[in-house]
């Protein structure tokens, strides 16, 4: 039997970096006390969620992934408790700003950096102001016994990255976000649409789904949390609620995945010769 563990944090965070990875590393630490393996920390964990205004100041906050407090802070504490931790940060690279992801292997290396694929641009999600579009590609990356993919808040709403991962291998797709109200509009609560993207692309791939998000309220901003971990069939191993800090973990049977996705025949049953529109622009 292949077995997995993995953990997601959900937490709040402030203006202050050092304290906000104190906070990351206690609950990193209480996740592999716990017996996970690849603990996923929230997107841009670094700090408050800066998007929500364009304040051209703030690019002074991105480091080179070699240079990033945050990366550099998992990466002793993934050599020190051999665990697996994918980290987002804000990435500058020259002239250049990315919404990025180290993932950082159990020896304490970045095995390689991921470049945020879809960026968003509406009120209080500013994020176009900030990053370029991700020249990365989708990123699979390997994992204990299995293949790891990982894709960046805005990517979890789109069918196409979750497909993509795992076409390119993956057996658990994780997703750091940071998502919560819409300034533009008091009675718009996303958080059953946020979950239901996501429990879908389990189903229609068959995979396990990884979800860390942020709580609090920053700035008139509130972050919904509900994070989860569901399996290949959508079904929620653990969660937790829209205010509560802390971890959850599971257990996957790789082994019994890939019987599932093998028995479902989606991947079987594909027509890549019918699908040339997906790749043509509007």
């Amino acid at each position: 039997m292949t077995q997995i563990t993995v953990a997601a944090l959900q937490l709040a965070f402030t203006a202050d970096i050092d304290r906000n990875i104190a906070e990351v590393s206690r609950l990193v630490r209480e996740a592999a006390r716990q017996g996970a393996q690849v603990i996923l920390p929230p997107e841009l964990f670094e700090g408050e969620y800066f998007c929500r205004v364009e304040d051209e100041g703030l690019f002074a906050n991105a480091k080179p992934t070699a240079e990033h407090k945050a990366v550099r802070a998992m990466q002793a504490l993934a050599a020190e408790l051999k665990v697996h931790i994918p980290t987002s940060f804000f990435e500058a690279d020259g002239p250049h700003h990315y919404n990025s992801l180290a993932m950082i292997n159990p020896d304490g290396q970045v095995a390689g950096v991921y470049r945020k694929s879809h960026i968003p641009d509406g009120p209080g999600y500013e994020e176009k102001f900030y990053f370029r579009p991700g020249n990365t590609g989708f990123k699979v990356w390997n994992g204990p016994a299995t293949k790891l993919g990982v894709g960046i808040c805005w990517d979890q709403w789109y069918p196409e990255t979750a497909r993509a991962m795992m076409l390119m291998g993956a057996e658990v797709l994780f997703y750091p976000t940071a998502i919560g109200s819409e300034p533009h509009d008091d009675s718009l609560d996303t958080a059953r649409l946020w979950r239901r993207a996501m429990v879908g692309h389990a189903v229609s791939n068959v995979v396990p789904i990884v979800a860390a998000n942020r709580v609090g309220c920053e700035h008139g901003q509130s972050f919904y949390g509900t994070s989860f971990i569901c399996d290949e069939r959508g079904d929620i191993l653990a969660e937790l609620d829209r205010e509560e800090e802390g971890v959850i973990v599971a257990t996957l049977d790789i082994d019994r995945v890939k019987r599932h996705r093998a028995a479902f025949g989606f991947f079987r049953d594909r027509r890549p010769d019918l699908y040339g529109r997906l790749v043509q622009d509007i």
